[in-house]
């Protein structure tokens, strides 16, 4: 039986390598797509315009790493909130596991279930080594007109709201530079004066 569930094992990580999608690509449309929350509420991404988008998929409701990453964010969502942002979970987990995650975390934010995996497919955070239990980890932000502005496919799962804040300080940073006007780079000329010197009886 041992040996049985081996094999099992190995062909599903096997089929989940050669399924496995590409990731998407910083300043193209994020797709957009429908999935159910923890409540049988539909979400689109689409009804999100007009505000950024914390995209983030994970592998599993009560693992280690996604009860720590969560529980961060959950930390720091006022934080988040304040900066324009929402925060949307994907997980192949079903509304029920979603409902129980929730309450025992206390996550202010909404969790979608793809139990089908295609939104998961869709955003390149399906396969990998255990892309047949669960999805990549992988956080896509995603812009006020839908476009996606930053990828995170390194997520620190304690200190994930600290990775995206500092992302998106340094894009305010570089919006606020003022870029050098042409018109001001014109050569100056200098005109050098020769002083009259005193002749020394």
């Amino acid at each position: 039986m041992y040996f049985y569930q081996m094999i099992f094992i190995f062909l599903g990580i096997l089929i989940s390598f050669v399924t496995a999608g590409d990731l998407l690509t910083i300043g193209t449309k994020a797709p957009d797509f429908e999935l159910p929350d923890a409540y049988g509420n539909l979400h689109k991404l689409s009804d999100y315009r007009g505000k950024i988008i914390v995209l983030y998929f994970y592998p599993k409701n009560g693992t280690p790493g996604c009860t720590k990453e969560a529980c961060n964010l959950r930390d720091n969502y006022e934080v988040l909130q304040k900066r324009g942002l929402v925060i949307l979970g994907i997980s192949y987990d079903d509304a029920e596991s979603h409902q129980n995650f929730i309450e025992e975390n206390q996550l202010p934010f909404v969790l979608l279930s793809d139990t089908e995996k295609q939104v998961s497919e869709l955003y390149g955070a399906k396969g990998g080594m255990l892309g047949f239990i669960g999805a990549k980890r992988i956080t896509y932000l995603i812009d006020e007109s839908g476009e996606i502005m930053h990828i995170f496919d390194k997520v620190d799962t304690g200190a994930h709201s600290q990775q995206i804040l500092e992302v998106l300080d340094k894009m305010s940073e570089s919006d606020e530079l003022v870029k050098p006007d042409s018109s001001q780079n014109e050569s100056v000329s200098y005109t050098h004066l020769t002083l009259p010197t005193k002749r020394i009886v």
